[in-house]
């Protein structure tokens, strides 16, 4: 039977042959899963030779990739702002542009005072929790309620936060603030923003694999954008931001929705691709 590296390099050059992006990484993170080591054991047991049936369910994982099924799914974790969450089918798998809304959380929160004083947050469309648990982290005293349409996504988020230990987050089942009651110091949002004429052209990893009510915002993108700038203001306290993640092209057309409801919108910030990803807009 062939090595542990020899597999890890074998199922890496598959993998960049179909065009796969991260191939070593990826044929890595599996391989570890299927032999319950990370990546020091992968290192250290690299000369160590496989048993048939490890083989065998290394290949079953990676054949899954081969389909564009993303890792996270197969393994069912993925890392956010360094919190291991967990993730099932009826959630987004966290993607690192969106710590970019984190990044502009936290910033707005840190202009009005210190990150110690008590505040109340909510987080609409949850999915696994991602963007409220990595903002309780850095916010010791912060009430947090996230809300999504999935009960299936509010149960993985519901355990996310008992296995981080984050006792300062609820969530409920309901259609972004449909359930909720203000004020709030803070309302954060990555909300369905592709058009619905463009899922289908689409990466395979997204359009086959997430949700599709997690991606579809109506006919131009904007459908929640409106709805969030309906719902917003009433929850808000004065000084209170909204902080909503951004599709390509979409920072204009959002921040026209938010000015229009009477918040004052700053200016986008970026992702580390340069991509407008992340608007605030402040109730007044």
């Amino acid at each position: 039977m062939p090595t542990i590296a020899e597999v890890r390099r074998g199922w890496a050059a598959e993998f960049r042959a179909h065009g796969i992006d991260s191939p070593e990484l990826d044929a890595r993170l599996l391989i570890g899963h299927a032999l319950g080591l990370d990546h020091a054991g992968l290192v250290a047991a690299a000369a160590s030779r496989l048993e048939p049936v490890e083989a065998r369910a290394i290949a079953a994982l990676a054949r899954r990739r081969l389909a564009r099924e993303p890792v996270a799914r197969i393994i069912g974790t993925k890392e956010f702002w360094g919190l291991p969450l967990r993730v099932n089918a009826a959630t987004l798998v966290p993607r690192p542009e969106t710590e970019t809304v984190v990044e502009a959380a936290l910033a707005a929160i840190d202009s009005g005072g210190p990150r110690r004083r008590a505040l109340r947050i909510a987080d609409l469309g949850t999915g696994s929790g991602a963007i409220l648990l990595a903002l309780l982290t850095e916010l010791p005293n912060t009430l947090g309620i996230g809300t999504d349409r999935s009960a299936a996504a509010v149960a993985a988020a519901r355990d996310n936060a008992r296995l981080l230990d984050v006792g300062r987050a609820a969530y409920v089942v309901c259609d972004m603030a449909a359930a909720l009651r203000g004020p709030f110091d803070l309302i954060v949002s990555n909300p369905p923003y592709v058009a619905s004429a463009d899922i289908d052209a689409l990466a395979p990893d997204v359009r086959l694999f997430d949700p599709r009510h997690t991606l579809d915002g109506g006919t131009d993108g904007l459908d929640y954008y409106r709805a969030l700038a309906v719902a917003a203001p009433a929850l808000l306290t004065a000084g209170g931001a909204l902080v909503v993640e951004l599709g390509v092209g979409q920072a204009e057309p959002a921040a026209a929705l938010f000015a229009a409801a009477g918040l004052a919108v700053k200016p986008p910030r970026h992702d580390l691709n340069g991509v407008p990803r992340a608007l605030v807009a402040k109730k007044l």
